[in-house]
Parts: structure tokens; C-alpha cells; sequence
């Protein structure tokens, strides 16, 4: 019983073609085909590859020009820095001065801008 259907099995496989051409046929076939697959996927790997080495283009250039951003973004900040310390300078000589007159008027003058402020607000 096991060996019918080995049999049937056998036939089904070979269905209508010799032994002998079809192993020289089928192996020329799949090597063409194996060739045919080769070329797709070489044509694939090599469109991918050019696909990166644009987007890799594409990445240095905006690489690129954030670097000369913080470069700017860099010079400006140490610009600010300098005006800032020359206010802060200018904040400290006021406060140091020992005249209680401009202190009184300093103080006076934040309390009020303070309220209008607040009643503004409110």
C-alpha cells in the first residue's frame, strides 16, 4: 500500500516528462532563472545604494548648515553676554552708590509701577 502511493506520488512529480530531460532542462532553466533573479536584485541593491548615498548627500548638507546656525546662534550669544555685563556693571555701580535719595526713588518707583500693575490686571 506504501509503495503505490510512493508510486502515485512519483507520477504526480514527473508527471509526463523523462527522467533525463528533465534533469538537464530544469537545470539549465534554473540556472537562467538563477541569473534572471541575480540581475533583479542587483538592480535593486544598486537603485538602494544611490538612494543612500543621496539621502547620506542630503544628511551633510543639513548637517552642514546647522553647524553654521550654531555657529551664529553661538556669536550672538557671546554679543548678548557682553551687553548683559555691561548692564549688570551698570546696575552695580547704581546700587553700590550710597545715596539713600536714588534708593528711596528706585523703591518708590517699582512699588508704584507694582500697583498700577496689579490694580490694571485686576
Amino acid at each position: 500500500m506504501n509503495s503505490r502511493r510512493e508510486r502515485s506520488n512519483r507520477a504526480a512529480l514527473f508527471d509526463g516528462i523523462e527522467e533525463g530531460g528533465m534533469r538537464a532542462s530544469s537545470s539549465y532553466a534554473s540556472h537562467e532563472i538563477d541569473e534572471q533573479e541575480n540581475e533583479k536584485a542587483m538592480d535593486g541593491l544598486q537603485d538602494r545604494v544611490n538612494l543612500l548615498k543621496r539621502l547620506s548627500g542630503d544628511i551633510h548638507e543639513e548637517v552642514d548648515t546647522h553647524n553654521r546656525m550654531l555657529d551664529r546662534m553661538g556669536n550672538d550669544m557671546d554679543s548678548s553676554r557682553g551687553v548683559l555685563s555691561g548692564t549688570m556693571d551698570k546696575f552695580k555701580m547704581v546700587f553700590e552708590t550710597k545715596s539713600s535719595q536714588r534708593m528711596f526713588t528706585l523703591v518708590a518707583s517699582f512699588v508704584v509701577l507694582f500697583l498700577v500693575v496689579y490694580y490694571l490686571t485686576r
